[in-house]
């Protein structure tokens, strides 16, 4: 485990110039590594900007870093896109190459590594939830770094979720990936003109659909549109067009359009039973990734 704040050798900076170790000497610092079509992380996303929000003035810095987990993530295009859409406010460093990702012995996405007014490592945490330990120590790092330090009330943000808690995953239908490289067999069917690459499945001239049995409310796929342009998805639920299950992503029209690389939300409220999304698409270039479940 590393035991202070590595050099933060990165490819480029959004929101802020260049920041060293040294630059960071006296402030509390939580570096997000994050993804931006990670669900996971944006989930986790809201409670992060909170705690810039609330804390920035009072020592606390937020580092954002990106490592990308798909090709399409190291076009700066859209990595600067992602941040507006999030509204990041806070410094962003791209990790194109995972140097800083593999200084810190990081294994995951999303990933929150705090280190005290000192640089020094302090604690780590992997994946979603523990909001209320993360701003704890925080808050506690902050009273050490200034005693007397007048703090403002734990974040709305993490009193809901103290109140509410993680909600349950089990049972739900596991991280589906499509590509050659890490697609498990059975998992879902393709028909028509497809051709299977190692990150992606992509559609080719004559168009096609690609059918998912699933057990989880909440549904997403990480997509990108491709060379010809903006593209738009059919979805149907159990061979109807999406309705009152639509995630938000999806129109009144049952609809998915897409207009760049991104995460889109598919379903949303559907029943906790056994189901089945078919995805139809006509756009030549399409490529769909890996699909994400929820709760």
């Amino acid at each position: 485990m590393i035991a202070r704040l590595p050099p933060l050798t990165v490819r480029r900076w959004v929101n802020s110039p260049p920041l060293t170790p040294d630059d960071l000497r006296g402030r509390v610092v939580l570096i997000d590594v994050w993804e931006y079509t990670c669900v996971n992380w944006i989930r986790t996303a809201p409670f992060v900007k909170a705690w810039h929000r609330d804390y920035a003035d009072l020592g606390l810095t937020v580092i954002g870093v990106h490592a990308p987990e798909f090709q399409f993530g190291r076009q700066p295009g859209n990595v600067d896109q992602a941040v507006r859409d999030h509204r990041l406010t806070y410094p962003v460093a791209l990790d194109d190459d995972f140097t800083f990702w593999r200084a810190l012995g990081n294994a995951a996405w999303p990933a929150k590594y705090l280190f005290n007014a000192d640089g020094r490592f302090v604690e780590r945490w992997i994946g979603e939830g523990d909001y209320d330990r993360v701003e704890s120590e925080i808050r506690r790092l902050l009273e050490i770094r200034a005693p007397g330090t007048r703090l403002p009330p734990v974040s709305a943000e993490v009193t809901a979720f103290a109140g509410t808690g993680e909600p349950s995953y089990l049972g739900i239908t596991p991280e589906t990936y499509l590509g050659a490289e890490r697609a498990e067999p059975g998992t879902y069917a393709l028909t028509g003109d497809w051709r299977r690459s190692g990150e992606y499945v992509e559609v080719s001239q004559g168009g096609g659909e690609l059918v998912l049995p699933f057990n989880a409310g909440e549904v997403n796929l990480v997509v990108d549109p491709g060379p010809a342009g903006p593209a738009a998805i059919r979805v149907l639920l159990d061979g109807n067009a999406v309705d009152g299950e639509r995630g938000g992503d999806v129109g009144p029209d049952a609809v998915a359009r897409i207009d760049r690389p991104r995460m889109v939300r598919l379903v949303a409220g559907a029943s906790r039973t056994d189901h089945e999304l078919t995805l139809v698409v006509d756009q030549p270039g399409f490529r769909a990734y890996v699909f994400t479940f929820g709760p």
